[in-house]
């Protein structure tokens, strides 16, 4: 079980793909936006992860990163409330992946479902190294790194937080039984006081000797309620809870996001690779003709024809950005030929284009400001590297690799 802090921390990346689009911002960058007023928030930009599969032709990840993270401050992400960084500027990634290498079965890092079906949609790259076989575990260095309570994924990422579960657990179980534990347990039950000590004991006899639930978690929140206690008697506190040792690595939870249906100019999913996306950074004009120019229900040959919204790839766009009205309108004036796929669209653009404006203006900002861009990011690092360094010494003590 986490501590307080892990808890109430987020921790999240991205690849550097370049600039971002409408799919990116309504699948990810919304809710990341969201989030940052919730709970304390790590994002970074995973370019190590882009080598997995580009290190043959690296050029463009650099300017790949400054573009997203400048959609990233766009879209509305805040170095005030959020952390932004680079992965490869925080080295502790490397340190900790290195490390839980050690102890990682070779068989759970095959059976992650993504490592075949890449190989198998990638097929015109050489994908039999290690950094591809090991990507899952980078992953999972980068949310124990931070000691994060939760990892937003959609429904098809919940395997990855899962590996790194099993990992946190098999780390802990391994490593979480420090000389002298069961001492430091006492004197950390005995700094809570007497009331809620006893209270504390009950609960946890309660949960190992009846397997009340409750009770686990009554103990647990007074533990996270304790404020003479230290970070280091929490850990310890929560592993004896359950049985276990010292809490090394709290074990993240998924914080599952709502699954994102923002579809392409062609119906299908919005993708850089299908050619169907709309920029966050799209010029007016541009947006104008791309949805204008978007297939509609090929029964409307003419202005005359009926047609049916269920086949129109406009329509999944009224379903987001339409009004209930909008959407009667679209659905009565399609089926009886009373307005034109024209007319349909127009309030479909006029939508996008109000959500698009203040992100434009905001990108426009901080692109005549590069070194600005820069400073947020290298002060993200900084503030990354301070709490990954406190995870580190942790894990390296319980290691055998702290010496004196």
């Amino acid at each position: 079980m986490s501590s307080v802090v892990s808890s109430q921390r987020v921790v999240s990346g991205m690849r550097a793909t370049g600039r971002l689009h409408l799919g990116h911002y309504h699948g990810v960058l919304k809710n990341w936006v969201q989030l940052q007023h919730e709970y304390e928030c790590f994002f970074f930009v995973a370019d190590w992860h882009g080598l997995t599969t580009e290190y043959a032709d690296p050029r463009e990840i650099e300017q790949n990163v400054w573009e997203m993270v400048i959609d990233w401050l766009a879209a509305g992400l805040n170095p005030g409330s959020a952390t932004l960084f680079i992965q490869s500027q925080v080295p502790e990634h490397a340190e900790l992946h290195l490390l839980l290498s050690m102890i990682t079965p070779l068989g759970w890092l095959e059976r992650v479902p993504t490592y075949k079906d890449q190989q198998e949609k990638l097929r015109d790259r050489d994908l039999d190294t290690y950094g591809f076989l090991g990507y899952p575990l980078l992953q999972s260095a980068d949310i124990l790194l931070y000691r994060a309570g939760w990892v937003p994924v959609g429904q098809d990422q919940v395997a990855h937080v899962e590996i790194t579960r099993e990992i946190a657990r098999r780390f802990n179980h391994l490593y979480g039984y420090e000389p002298g534990f069961e001492e430091a347990v006492e004197q950390a039950i005995r700094k809570m006081g007497k009331k809620q000590a006893r209270i504390y004991r009950d609960n946890r006899r309660k949960y190992q000797e009846q397997g009340d639930e409750s009770a686990l978690e009554t103990a647990r929140a007074l533990v996270q309620d304790q404020q003479n206690i230290t970070l280091g008697d929490r850990e310890r506190l929560f592993g004896d809870l359950e049985g276990g040792g010292k809490v090394i690595l709290p074990e993240p939870q998924p914080l599952l996001t709502p699954a994102s249906r923002m579809p392409g100019l062609d119906g299908e999913k919005m993708s850089k690779s299908y050619g169907n996306f709309i920029g966050l950074r799209e010029e007016p004009d541009d947006v104008d003709h791309k949805i204008r120019r978007m297939p509609t229900d090929p029964k409307r040959v003419r202005r005359t024809d009926p047609g049916e919204p269920e086949d129109c790839p406009v329509w999944p766009l009224h379903q987001i950005y339409s009004d209930e009205r909008t959407q009667e309108w679209v659905q009565e004036g399609c089926r009886n030929a009373g307005i034109g796929c024209v007319e349909c669209k127009k309030p479909v653009i006029d939508a996008i284009q109000a959500e698009l404006d203040p992100i434009r203006k905001r990108a426009d900002e901080h692109m005549r400001n590069p070194d600005l861009v820069r400073t947020i990011v290298a002060d993200g690092a900084e503030e990354a590297r301070e709490n990954a360094r406190d995870t580190l010494e942790e894990v390296r003590e319980a290691m055998g690799l702290k010496y004196r």
